[in-house]
């Protein structure tokens, strides 16, 4: 019985690895092919002089395409509907990207603030899968600190203080870069094995350090 139990357990373990692996393999091919279509809709944006969109219109579908992958995230409408939420926020970024290109030096800044990202991402998601540590303690403070930045975000909306959006895109990075730690983390241990959300969370997240430290950057630029 004893052999029999190990022989079960060992190929149980085989088979949640082949699953992980799997996983990881189609999230991060899934995650290469938005990314470029997100960088391409930013362009196209950015080519015929898109205007910034008012908040309320842009979050409202940011989160109707999340609902509605969410919702079908086990459906043949999953692809399409990922494609749909990371072009339109590919485009909705479109204004801030051209707005930095503008800037002196807006070439370079855009330059160190994929770099940034690119570099922060591949280390944070190398760890998680190398190491294979647990990070789902960082649940409560990771979502603890997204409260506090919309909370400060909202005060931000009714005063013109550049210091206070400089502390709310340094704690966004903050999180952003323990969200990949945190996500990775979740589909290495099992906790995620739908590679549609997985690569869902994993673009917001990277979506999130970009365009704050863009902004940091565009904003120290601009001072100097």
């Amino acid at each position: 019985m004893s052999e029999e139990r190990v022989i079960a357990a060992t190929t149980t373990a085989t088979s949640e690895r082949g699953t992980v692996t799997k996983v990881l393999r189609q999230t991060y091919m899934l995650l290469g092919m938005t990314l470029a279509f997100s960088a391409a809709m930013t362009a196209v944006a950015v080519s015929v002089g898109a205007q910034p969109m008012n908040w309320i219109v842009s979050l409202v579908v940011m989160l109707g395409l999340l609902f509605a992958v969410q919702a079908k995230r086990n459906s043949a409408m999953a692809l399409p509907l990922v494609f749909a939420f990371t072009g339109w926020m590919g485009w909705s970024l479109g204004p801030m990207v051209s707005m930095v290109l503008g800037s002196a030096g807006g070439a370079g800044i855009l330059f160190n603030a994929t770099a940034g990202t690119a570099i922060t991402f591949f280390g944070l998601s190398a760890y998680a899968v190398t190491t294979g540590r647990d990070f789902s303690f960082l649940r409560g403070f990771l979502m603890t600190g997204l409260i506090v930045c919309l909370l400060a975000m909202l005060a931000a909306f009714f005063m013109s203080m550049p210091v206070l959006h400089l502390a709310i895109s340094g704690a966004l990075i903050l999180l952003a870069s323990g969200f990949i730690l945190f996500d990775t983390s979740n589909i290495v241990n099992g906790g995620e094995t739908n590679y549609v959300m997985a690569t869902v969370s994993l673009y917001v997240n990277i979506y999130m350090l970009f365009s704050n430290l863009l902004a940091i950057m565009g904003i120290m630029g601009s001072d100097d």
